[in-house]
This record gives C-alpha cells, structure tokens and sequence, in this order.
C-alpha cells in the first residue's frame, strides 16, 4: 500500500511540474537596415527580427526574459496584456515601473503567467520606439486542458504595423518641437510585409504576406494591431471569421465578415477553408477606422494574399496569378455605427470553467474625460497647432500627464514620492461642459504627475467619457496590470442617472484595452487586487506623446499574497 501511495505521489509530482515551467528568452535590441517600399532605412529590431520573435508559454509558466540593449536608444519592453501580478517591476513602460534599460546594459524581465491564455503581445514602450519593436505572445492552455472550441488545424500570427520611410523618432521629435501633428505612415504592414496595393510593392509579392491553405481545414488567426495610431477594419474576402478570444480572454464565438481591432488590442479568429479547392485566390485587407479630422491618419490599405493548396497538383510552387483574386468590402473609414455594433457582439463566455467575476458592488466610482485640448506656446513664439498661438495636447480630466524623470513604482516603494508625483487625480472633471456638444472656448490643459490610489481589494468603476474638443475620435485605452469588463457604453454624454441601468453585469466582455467611442462614453469595472503603480494611457501613440495618460497606485493589501515584491537587483537605474 505505501509503494502504491509513494509512486502515486510520484506521478502527482510529475504532473504539477508538467504544469508550470520556466521558459527563457534572449532579446538583442539592434538596428538593422531593412528595404520596404523601395527604400532602405535602420531600424530597431530584437533578434535581428522585424516582427520581432514570438514568446510561446503556457498558462502557469514562468518567463524569463534578458533583454540586452545595443541599440543607440533608451530601451524599455512592455508585455502587453500580461497581468504582472504582484510583478509589476517586469511591466515596463519607461518612468511608470523602471528606469529605460540604457545602450549598453540589459535587464532581466520575470514574470508568471497567471489565469490567463489566449494571445498578447510585447513592444518597446518609450517613445516611439514600438513602430518596429514588437512581436506576439502566445499562451497557450495548461497541459491536457482544451480550448473551449475544436482545436485548429494550425495557428497562425497576424500582426498589424506601421511603416515610415521616414526615423519615427525624428517624427515624433519634431512635432513636438512645433506643437503640430505628426507626419503619418506611409504603409500599413502585415508581419511587418506591405503588401501588393502599394507603389514599389506589387512586383513579385515579395513583401506581400502570404497564408497557404489546405481546403476544409481550420486556422486559428491570432490577430495583432500593433499600429501606432490607426484603428483597423480586417476581412478575407469570401470568407467569414469566427471570433473566439479577445485580449487573452474566451469569448461566447460570433461569426463575422468584418472586424475592429484598435492598437493594442488582439483577436483570435477561426477561418474555416472552403470544403474543396476554389480555383481562386483572395485578398486579406485592413484599413483604417478613423472619425478624425482629415489628414491626422494614414488613409491606406494593407493587402495580404489567402491562396489554397491544389490537391491535383502535389508542387508547393509560388503563386498562381492566373487564378481570379477577390477582394473584401470593408466599411467606410469612419463607420461609427459598423463600431458600435461590432463592439456590443462581445460577451465573455461566462461559464462555470470561465466565469465572469464582474464586481456587482462598487467601492470607488470615477468619471473621467478623454481628449484633445491645447498648450499655449512658448512666449512670443509661433506654433503649428490648433491656432499659431497653441500647440496640441491631450488630458485625461483636463491634466495632461507629465512623465516624470525618475519611475514611479521605485518613488512608491521606497515611499519617496515627493517632488515625483502627488496623490490628488480629480476623481471628476473640475469644470463640467457639455463634452459632446460645442467645445468651450478655453481649450487649454493643465500638466501635472497625478496619479489615483487605490486600497487594495477596491471594486473600480470607471466611465470614460470623449470629447468634442478639436474634433470627437475615438481613443482606446489599455490599462497596465489589470483585465476589466466592459459593463456599458454609448453616444453622447453618459448620464449618470439612466445609463447605469443599462450595464452588462452578467456577461460583458473582459479586455485590458477598449475603444472610448467617438463622441460617446464606456463603462467599465476591475478590482483592484495587483498592488503597484499601473499605467493607463490611449494606445494612439500621437496621443500618448501629447499627453492622453495617467496612473494608478494600488495599495498593498494585508496578506502576504497581497503585496508588491520586492524590486530585482538589476533594476535599472536612471
């Protein structure tokens, strides 16, 4: 009996190891030329990559990632979507939870992956530097335990980009120097290929993605916007997508011909092949959503090719341009309605497995406001803003977030956070207006490091309401450390007083970025049970230069479990 009970102990051992591994990684951070577009330029890339490498893992396991900066550029690696608990010292966003890995130095990135499985995605997060530092991150379920739909035939990533002739960092640079906007891309990308329907690119479909399929087989398309400013509309032609997983979280499938994926946000779709070989090729599309004021985007559209494999021809040869190639109709560039929609499909599977824990009960409300606004200029300077007198910015609640010069977790840690970043983030707009209607006449925005504190175990319940100002557009908002629900949204300015009674407290879909929709507001609710400093900014990267950000504090709670770890040896330091 004891023999039978220690080999049973055995095999229990060697089941919980199975479960939960360590998976290491090294990153390189160099510059690389690369030709798109006929033109050559250096870029910085991870791994002599462009996408950069795919980090693989499954639900429990630890990643360990050295990243080692060669590059020119302060460097800092964001894990997007991951919820970093307890760990927020391996978030990061420059001056939120570390100091930028410096030329020259490297840093150890640990982290486990907690209740989460689905697809996410990591990229630099200082500056600009995200345009061509980025890659997917796959989670895969623990082992033995299925999807909650057949498995796939395949798995393939979909990584959406932007492509600059032009340095981005100079981009940025400059518009910041003369207040005005940025110049835009020249190119969408998909993994990092333009594709045929752009000058310099349709010769030979060499920088065209290509997805080689066998007929009556399912791919799972784990679906990436890695853009820096645009929304994006993505369909096959004569296809439709069955949508399974949003952000790393189930969701009840829906079937659809077209999809919005705003940056940061990730999709993984089931494209089933047509039963028998078509005798046709089609075009994979995506273009921009935007109700922005012309020219602010890069009105363009990014073609991949789906093709199928002939059985009655055993050659894998290239591809066959005597077929007809079909072409998706995709929405009008400022569709709000086609968003709207699309958006209110979306509910969590909410099943005993994956259930939806939506707080019912509310410990903090806030209400803030999202959009543009405007700086004066220097004095008796020129700008090329809104008005030759203004530069452009944007606020949450009217403050403008200033990024201080030294990380905020760090001055939180230690308790030093003087001089570093004050406690008082208005919980409400200071001055209330109509948000959606006529914009006042005093645009200007407020600077500061303010930040919002949390006790630990909060139940949150934030509305985010756009503005008109300088134009009503929609602004997808991620929020580090945290997943949260989506429990209402809507056009106009949120009324506080009727549309509560509306929320989804049942099954509304679980994210870690949302659109705030043009012209209109969302609800959402976490719990704050991560303790640290959590970073919450648009995911437009024009935006998040002018300002559209803020952060959390979330307090330690009062078990063991329920604090922040201490910080790594090899932090960096500033």
């Amino acid at each position: 009996m004891a023999a039978i009970l220690v080999a049973a102990m055995v095999v229990l051992l060697s089941v919980t190891v199975a479960e939960s591994a360590t998976v290491e990684y090294q990153f390189e951070v160099a510059t690389m030329n690369v030709t798109r577009l006929c033109g050559s330029k250096s870029i910085v890339v991870v791994n002599g990559q462009f996408p950069g490498p795919t980090v693989s893992a499954r639900e429990g396991d630890l990643v360990v990632v050295r990243v080692v900066n060669k590059a020119q550029y302060n460097m800092s690696i964001h894990w997007h979507g991951v919820r970093q608990l307890r760990s927020g010292w391996a978030d990061g966003p420059a001056y939120i939870t570390q100091c930028p890995v410096q030329p020259g130095k490297s840093y150890v990135y640990k982290f486990t992956i907690t209740g989460q499985r689905g697809t996410l995605w990591w990229h630099a997060h200082i500056s600009w530097l995200r345009a061509t530092v980025y890659g997917p991150i796959v989670i895969l379920p623990k082992l033995g335990v299925p999807y909650p739909f057949a498995a796939p035939y395949k798995e393939v990533p979909l990584m959406f980009g932007e492509w600059w002739k032009a340095d981005t960092e100079a981009v940025i640079s400059q518009a910041l120097q003369t207040g005005g906007g940025p110049n835009v891309s020249d190119a969408f990308t998909i993994n990092g290929l333009p594709g045929p329907l752009y000058n310099c690119s349709a010769k030979g479909l060499c920088h065209t993605f290509k997805l080689k399929v066998k007929p009556g087989k399912t791919y799972m398309l784990r679906i990436i916007n890695a853009a820096l400013n645009d929304e994006l509309f993505f369909s096959i032609a004569g296809h439709t997508l069955t949508i399974v997983d949003v952000d790393a979280v189930y969701i009840k499938p829906i079937t659809v011909e077209t999809l919005l994926i705003t940056p940061g946000q990730t999709t993984n779709v089931l494209l089933t092949a047509k039963p028998s070989y078509p005798g046709a090729t089609y075009y994979m599309m995506a273009a921009p959503y935007s109700t922005a004021a012309s020219g602010t985007f890069d009105n363009t559209t990014v073609a991949g090719i789906l093709e199928y494999e002939d059985p009655s021809s055993p050659s894998s040869a290239g591809f066959n341009k005597n077929l007809p190639l079909l072409r998706p109709t995709l929405p009008q560039i400022n569709d709000t309605s086609f968003v709207s929609n699309y958006t209110a499909k979306l509910r969590s599977l909410a099943t005993e497995e994956y259930p939806a824990e939506v707080p019912q009960e509310v410990d903090r409300r806030f209400f803030f406001t999202v959009g543009l606004g405007t700086h004066p200029c220097a004095v008796n300077g020129t700008c090329q803003g809104p008005t030759n007198d203004s530069r452009f910015a944007a606020a949450v609640n009217n403050v403008s977030f200033v990024l201080p010069t030294t990380a905020l977790l760090q001055s939180h840690y230690t308790g030093m956070s003087n001089g570093v970043y004050s406690s008082n983030f208005p919980a409400v707009p200071q001055s209330p207006f109509n948000y959606t209607g006529t914009p006042p006449n005093n645009t200007n925005v407020s600077n500061g490091t303010r930040l919002v504190v949390l006790s630990y175990g909060d139940a949150v319940e934030l509305v985010m309401q756009g503005t008109s100002i300088l134009g009503a557009e929609s602004h997808p908002f991620h929020l580090h450390g945290f997943n949260f629900f989506v429990v209402g949204q809507g056009f106009g300015n949120f009324d506080p007083a009727k549309d509560p009674a509306k929320y989804n407290l049942v099954d509304p879909v679980e994210r870690n970025t949302v659109g705030v929709p043009a012209a209109g507001w969302v609800a959402i609710r976490f719990r704050a049970d991560n303790p640290g400093v959590w970073f919450m900014h648009c995911h437009l990267e024009v935006h998040v230069s002018w300002g559209l950000k803020m952060a959390w504090v979330v307090q330690d709670g009062s078990l063991p479990d329920q604090k922040l770890l201490p910080p790594p040896s090899d932090l960096p330091k500033c």
